[in-house]
């Protein structure tokens, strides 16, 4: 099992010692497979330091205008929840004009 850790940089030579290691696509540390997470603890994170897929998952969530799922994370739905909006105008992507108000996100 995999445990990702939050380990600070001052500290990182101490953790690979003990035999943790480097994700770089995600950048973070973790441990795999080992039976004693002891001396890991004191940079094992937090339940609010949980990872961004887990805190993502967790976001809440409201109702745009048009009924749509918006999630208050920030990120941008693709996939099943994508949803294209049909062209109002010819303006800019990122003005509104008068004929696109309806249709421009707000927060």
């Amino acid at each position: 099992m995999r445990l990702n850790l939050k380990v600070p940089f001052a500290e990182k030579d101490e953790a690979k010692k003990l035999g943790a290691r480097w994700d770089a696509g995600r950048k973070i540390w973790y441990v795999e497979g080992k039976e004693d997470l002891a001396p890991f603890a004191r940079w094992s994170p937090t339940p609010h330091d949980a990872s961004a897929s887990a805190s993502a998952a967790a976001a809440p969530t409201r109702r745009g205008s048009a009924g749509a799922e918006v999630s208050s994370s920030g990120k941008v739905h693709v996939g099943a929840r994508y949803v294209e909006h049909p062209r109002v105008c010819d303006c800019p992507p990122w003005e509104v004009c008068d004929k696109c108000q309806a249709m421009a996100l707000t927060n």
